[in-house]
């Protein structure tokens, strides 16, 4: 078999958590064929070498800026702070970048045009949430509204900086709290860790402004559920997704980093489905 076609691609991570560390697993157990984890980056480089040490083929341990140089790909999911650190220079080099963290992109649409101009890629994953191809087809032929009602458990959100700021307690909850209810934009500035999956919406539809988020704080269910409602020229369509919640990371459904995995894996295969 010739495989002399296939492409070969140089991956790099940023961030090791929940997403970044089982993405790295993956790849280096050969999940993705024409793809390599050459290099990484975290907060403790004496801790990320030791949880490496396992792998079959180690990546070297960089600074988050430094990631670029030694890679094709790379997948951003470092804490919002930190987003530029790794976006800037991946962007600036001409890679594909694959940002985890869809909020913060929101707030540098100049990352597009320095995309166009150094010939980068910035594809964003799905996530936690559902049916973003078909959001996108709606968005070519015209949306009139999109919705997106986001239910968790109270001990995923107690932390995040709208909750915090308004003095809300999500102790002892005996019934559904409304938390939200906004744009897109609003929502992804005011639970960052939480909202991506708005973002991601927002960007495959009608834009931040026009799409409307509902966030439930909900003692009543184990799992993160999101609800997306779409009324558009050629199809209206509702669709839920309750994804299980990471045993590392609350805040975060186990289906992102395999979402991830699907996104790189449409770099190299040579049969893709879905637009």
């Amino acid at each position: 078999m010739d495989n002399s076609k296939t492409p070969h691609l140089r991956l790099a991570i940023a961030g090791l958590g929940a997403i970044g560390m089982s993405v790295a697993r993956h790849v280096d157990r050969g999940a993705i064929e024409g793809m390599t984890l050459v290099a990484v980056a975290a907060r403790d480089h004496a801790r990320a070498k030791e949880r490496l040490a396992e792998f079959a083929h180690p990546p070297d341990v960089l600074s988050l800026e430094a990631l670029c140089e030694a890679a094709d790909v790379i997948v951003e999911c470092v804490p919002a702070a930190h987003f530029m650190e790794v976006a800037g220079p991946a962007v600036s080099k001409g890679r594909i970048f694959m940002p985890l963290s869809a909020g913060v992109l929101l707030d540098h649409p100049e990352l597009t045009d320095l995309a166009r101009k150094k010939g980068a890629r910035i594809i964003v994953p799905t996530g936690a949430l559902i049916g973003l191809d078909a959001v996108r087809a709606a968005a070519s032929g015209g949306i009139h509204s999109v919705k997106l009602v986001t239910r968790k458990p109270p001990a995923g959100l107690k932390d995040a900086p709208h909750v915090v700021a308004a003095g809300i307690s999500l102790n002892n909850l005996t019934a559904p709290k409304l938390l939200f209810s906004g744009s897109a934009r609003d929502a992804a500035k005011g639970f960052p860790a939480n909202l991506n999956v708005a973002a991601a919406l927002a960007l495959a539809g009608c834009g931040p402004e026009r799409t409307q988020v509902e966030i439930w704080a909900d003692p009543g269910v184990t799992r993160n559920v999101q609800s997306v409602t779409v009324k558009s020229a050629c199809a209206d369509f509702t669709m839920t997704i309750e994804n299980v919640p990471s045993d590392d990371n609350p805040r975060t459904g186990r289906i992102t980093a395999h979402s991830v995995i699907a996104a790189l894996r449409r770099l190299t295969e040579p049969l893709v489905v879905g637009s």
